[in-house]
């Protein structure tokens, strides 16, 4: 009976969606002109492959209703203006949806201006190549992503699956700090829960999808005013909270609960802000995992308009987490050696800041400033007994206040966008512990360093098209400097060029292609590690990290089906690349984990390169179907102690990664995800340094053995996701309920194993018996990758 009873309720609430289907969903909008937010009368707004569409109002307005729930692509046209495709606008009955279209003119004069069926992906004259949109819908849906956009930009050409809890991102073989990531153009340091300080990843993402309009994400072709990013730059833009009425969304999923509320605050002013909590802690105590995380986060935004011609947008994304140990989970050998390496992370960080745009009749100005911080507290008791001094204790914080002034121009086809930013920096850190050092007694390190650093730099831009647009040129320069020393104080040492050209051979093939020399200012624990009252690294002459790129490549377009397919090749040669002294090994060689990366003497003598070919082939989303086909060959070498190349932590040398789905009738969707890297490459360890007691009671790991850098490989990553999501539209309220299966397969990884000493009853190492004077060791394998399934829930009010 009670089965019988189940199965109708599940049949009576699938029949109330079908009675759903037929209400009356909505599209609202303002189309305007980019460049100075003046409002498009009579644009016409289209429903993609139908007849039906609107022209907007007097004000640039337009509603189009009437529609079932689902995914509507937009096309947005005027005349002298170039047309322009939203993709995916998600219609519920609960709520009209909010599309604000931003149009660009042509750079033609009108009476040159033929209609053809061109490209339908927007191509950014500034960067023609290395530039890819992704939607907000792509992000929600991905297969094991998560709504999570780290994980999500994995299926992009160029970027590495990371085969661990983590979400690094490794770009054409580039370390994971070479990233930089803006929201709505504000900075944020870092984008994930318990980021590792100096480098970047962490194991969960921190921004909140349901803010996302769209991201821009170059792995190139960096614009002049995105400055301190070697490998690429994540740009979020933000949507506006709704202005007609407030609105609730609740997500629960298999890791965490979280809340998103919308609406206005005045008739000039909207509200969007968030938050979330983990519940991880409890399904790893529950699974008897050795470690309990537990990440909570907020993300705002604040919008008021000062009519047409002035808006004041103000941000703020924050994170407080904290990363435990779970001693009752002690029973095997390999929770029992997690637990003796793993230290107690406890940290918070912000990002909080305000921009201001005032639009004139030919462009417009734009002043953003801003405040983050992340604070770090790492400590370790020897066998996690805190009765015991601890042998890791360190505390550090990072504080940056900016600000940057910007001036665009459009006048006669031209395009120009030149600024100023200044930066004022507080780096602290007090650090205790006990390492280890190839071929040398253990050392206690102890740093006290406080760091004030001025920060300031020039940008311009300038990009025009010729030809009746067949030809697209733009030329940037930028310029860095601080008063960290007199090899960083001067901008002319740091002047970064770039250039970028576009071909069209015809309206839908092209040539691409792009060249630059980028910098990057060392991370803040490089620049503030102190020996007594010795900035060691200023006195080592650090200086900034150069990396010249060209990139070029050839795109294809089938506007009939959304399909975009491009082939580029790259080359990147680094300078000045932070060399590890004590080590002996590039920074790029060490790879990256939890806690802290550069806190050691480090002089600038390493160099670098990465090359390679990506191919991509892109289907929006079109006729319920969406894909994206990804391959990347990939090379990536650092200098030695010898000056030779040797294999970076990066070098994967294959990528290829595959995510489609089909969105059936009856508002069921499908879609999978398929994921490839070649094995990292590691360096074996140092067996007799490793097992020398002195070495092994202080560290309790495995002792690098550097002159064998990188010479071997981990097994080859590959992971299948699937995704099965179904969706109801009520007149009041809609609803989401998806089953994500990560890795179906039960594909598994081996790293390096890991190496633990020999221990008796009592817990205690044993000696070697055939070499008395070091522990025996215990191999133990390190293997990765379990099937994960979770059902998730998203309400939207």
């Amino acid at each position: 009976m009670a089965t019988l009873k189940n199965s109708c309720m599940i049949l009576a609430f699938l029949l109330l969606g079908q009675f759903a289907w037929a209400q009356n969903g909505k599209i609202r909008g303002q189309v305007s002109d980019k460049k100075n937010n003046e409002a498009i009368p009579f644009a016409t707004v289209v429903i993609q492959g139908t007849s039906k569409g609107v022209t907007t109002d007097v004000d640039g307005k337009f509603e189009l209703s009437g529609l079932k729930g689902g995914l509507y692509n937009l096309e947005i046209s005027y005349i002298g203006y170039k047309k322009k495709i939203i993709f995916e606008v998600e219609v519920t009955l609960a709520r009209p949806a909010i599309v604000k279209v931003a149009l660009e003119e042509e750079a033609t004069k009108l009476e040159t201006v033929t209609v053809t069926a061109g490209s339908r992906f927007f191509k950014n004259s500034e960067s023609p190549v290395s530039l890819r949109t992704i939607g907000t819908n792509e992000i929600k849906r991905n297969p094991g992503g998560n709504r999570d956009i780290s994980k999500v930009i994995r299926t992009l050409p160029g970027v590495a699956s990371v085969p661990s809890f983590r979400n690094d991102v490794i770009v054409r073989g580039g370390a994971p700090n070479e990233n930089r990531f803006y929201l709505d153009g504000i900075e944020v340091p870092n984008i994930n829960h318990f980021a590792t300080q100096g480098s970047s990843g962490g194991p969960v993402g921190l921004i909140n999808v349901d803010f996302i309009r769209e991201v821009e994400f170059y792995s190139g072709a960096f614009p002049a005013n995105r400055g301190n990013a070697l490998s690429s730059v994540l740009d979020f833009k933000q949507k506006d909270g709704r202005d007609d009425k407030w609105t609730l969304n609740g997500v629960v999923s298999a890791t965490d609960v979280g809340i998103t509320v919308e609406g206005p605050v005045t008739k000039e002013s909207s509200l969007i802000f968030s938050a979330r909590r983990s519940y991880l802690q409890f399904l790893f105590a529950a699974l008897e995992l050795p470690f309990l995380p537990t990440y909570n986060d907020f993300q705002l935004k604040y919008k008021y308009k000062f009519g047409t011609k002035a808006q004041l947008s103000i941000i703020g994304l924050g994170a407080i987490d904290q990363f435990n140990l779970n001693l009752d989970a002690n029973e095997t050998e390999a929770q029992r050696y997690t637990l003796n390496n793993l230290p107690v992370t406890e940290q918070w960080n912000y990002t909080i800041g305000a921009r201001y745009d005032w639009f004139r009749k030919n462009g417009n100005y734009t002043l953003v400033v801003s405040r983050n911080a992340l604070n770090n507290n790492i400590f370790k008791h020897p066998n996690n007994d805190e009765s015991l001094p601890r042998i890791l204790d360190y505390n550090s914080r990072e504080t940056e206040n900016k600000f940057r002034l910007e001036n665009y121009i459009e006048a006669s086809g031209w395009k120009i966008n030149m600024g100023v930013n200044y930066e004022l920096t507080q780096y602290t850190n007090a650090t205790n512990n006990q390492v280890v050092v190839p071929n040398a007694a253990p050392i206690t390190k102890r740093v006290q360093s406080e760091l004030d650093l001025n920060k300031w730099g020039i940008f311009a831009q300038v990009s025009k098209q010729f030809f009746n647009e067949k030809l697209s040129l733009s030329l940037g320069l930028r310029a860095d400097a601080n008063d960290y020393s007199s090899s960083m104080s001067n901008l002319l040492d740091q002047f970064s060029p770039r250039f970028s050209a576009s071909y069209n051979f015809t309206p839908l093939f092209a040539w691409n292609f792009n060249t630059g020399i980028y910098y990057q200012l060392p991370a803040y624990t490089i620049l503030g590690y102190k020996e007594g009252d010795t900035f060691i690294n200023k006195q080592n002459d650090i200086k900034y990290i150069q990396n010249s790129q060209i990139v070029t490549g050839l795109e294809y377009n089938l506007p009939a089906s959304n399909t975009k397919i491009t082939v580029e090749g790259f080359y990147k040669l680094y300078r000045n690349y932070p060399f590890l002294i004590r080590e002996g090994i590039s920074l790029a060689n060490l790879g990256a984990d939890f806690g802290v990366i550069g806190n050691d003497p480090i002089n600038s003598t390493s160099e670098g390169r990465s090359y390679g070919l990506e191919l991509l082939v892109q289907r929006k989303f079109t006729k319920g179907f969406y894909g994206i086909l990804a391959y990347t060959l990939v090379r990536s070498e650092f200098t030695d102690q010898n000056g030779n190349f040797a294999p970076s932590a990066w070098d994967n040398q294959h990528i290829l990664s595959f995510t489609g789905g089909y969105k059936f009738g009856k508002n069921w969707e499908f879609g999978t995800r398929v994921l490839f890297s070649g094995g990292a490459p590691f360096t074996p360890f140092d067996l007799n340094a490793t097992l020398t007691p002195a070495n092994w009671n202080i560290t309790g790991m495995g002792v690098p053995d550097y002159s064998r850098l990188n010479t071997e490989r981990n097994g080859a990553f590959y992971q299948i996701d699937v995704r099965l999501d179904k969706k109801w539209f009520f007149n009041k309220w809609s609803l989401n309920v998806f089953l994500d299966i990560q890795n179906v397969t039960n594909a598994q990884v081996r790293f390096q194993d890991n190496i633990d000493v020999v221990r008796d009853a009592q817990g205690n190492p044993v000696t070697d018996p055939n070499n008395p004077n070091l522990y025996q060791a215990n191999f133990l394998e390190n293997i990765s990758g379990n099937l994960l399934p979770s059902i998730g829930i998203i309400v939207e009010l």
